[in-house]
């Protein structure tokens, strides 16, 4: 039973990234996402409270790939961690590889829903908080030169979105995992103590 649930979920997950990439958040109903499904109303329901409770668990579901890499470099020293966080990026890149639409419909939906922002905000500034106590620990641990860690954490998440971004806009304009792994390595090394 509980197997026969989580694959109803996942028709209703694929389906509605399906959707609201083709015809975008707005236009893509419940109804819509269902007939996509196969599924009755009532099942979406009993998985989703709304369509934007889906978007949300969509956005979460990819935000999770993130955490996990950073939740498994805790006890690292802070360049351990930092290359630690790099093997998430084949993942992270796969799964976004062909999302540029759903992608750009979260962008669009966090300027037009207030939910949706917070939502879209909150791990924007985890990622920066937790960056920022991680150059701080590198500072600290002598591993990193003297730095403003806010500044250098800004410059981080700035750069990884701006890779995230061109990936999507231009996917086979490079290989855009090896880019990230060289791009944070680079940054890694331009704050290590010489």
């Amino acid at each position: 039973m509980q197997q026969r649930s989580e694959e109803t979920r996942t028709k209703i997950m694929e389906s509605a990234v399906k959707l609201f990439s083709t015809q975008g958040y707005n236009k893509a109903s419940v109804d819509d996402i269902c007939a996509e499904a196969g599924i009755s109303k009532g099942a979406f329901y009993h998985h989703f409270k709304s369509k934007q409770g889906l978007f949300l668990a969509l956005l979460d579901g990819w935000l999770q790939t993130i955490d996990h890499a950073i939740e498994a470099s805790i006890d690292k020293s802070a360049p351990e961690t930092f290359q630690q966080m790099t093997e998430a990026f084949p993942y992270i890149f796969e799964t976004a590889g062909d999302g540029l639409p759903m992608f750009l419909e979260f962008w669009l939906q966090a300027s037009r829903d207030k939910k949706i922002w917070n939502a879209s905000i909150a791990p924007y500034r985890r990622y920066h908080k937790y960056f920022t106590s991680l150059i701080k620990k590198g500072v600290d641990e002598g591993s990193f030169v003297e730095v403003d860690p806010a500044l250098a954490s800004r410059m981080i998440v700035s750069t990884a979105m701006g890779l995230l971004l061109q990936s999507l806009l231009d996917p086979k304009g490079a290989d855009w995992e090896k880019v990230a792994r060289e791009s944070t390595n680079l940054l890694v090394n331009s704050l290590m103590k010489k």
